[in-house]
């Protein structure tokens, strides 16, 4: 028997509001993007910040969960690697490579309005089964 994992975690910063679309099977998908910074010391001897940003995926969050995922808000994202390719406007085949959550677990205190702190810390985004797993995403975008 062999033996794999496919799982990822991360903490950042969200790089804009998370936007929500419905496949045609009216299951929702909110989408992000979280920045990371690794930090090593260069040739120099100075330190060097590398940013790396992440395309992110969660099926099925509770819409009054989406409210905290504002840009600049730090989170914690724990997911799956999810690789897929696409035919862009120009004829050109595009790759990409998202995370697909299980958890995102928001970091930063709630701002002082009633609505925010409403928000519990952490949630944990729909099954894995809940996203296309092969072939064709059910996206109608």
């Amino acid at each position: 028997m062999s033996f794999s994992l496919n799982r990822i975690e991360l903490i950042g910063n969200l790089g804009n509001d998370s936007e929500t679309r419905f496949t045609t099977s009216n299951k929702a998908v909110t989408s992000f993007s979280i920045a990371t910074t690794n930090s090593y010391k260069g040739k120099d001897g100075n330190w060097v910040n590398e940013t790396t940003w992440h395309n992110c995926q969660s099926w099925d969050l509770p819409d009054f969960y989406k409210n905290g995922l504002k840009k600049g808000a730090k989170v914690y994202v724990d997911g799956r690697l999810k690789k897929s390719e696409y035919i862009d406007k120009e004829g050109i085949k595009r790759y990409s490579t998202d995370v697909v959550t299980n958890q995102v677990i928001l970091l930063d205190k709630p701002e002082h309005s009633s609505q925010s702190s409403e928000i519990p810390p952490t949630v944990r985004s729909g099954q894995y089964d809940n996203a296309p797993q092969t072939g064709e995403p059910d996206l109608p975008f």
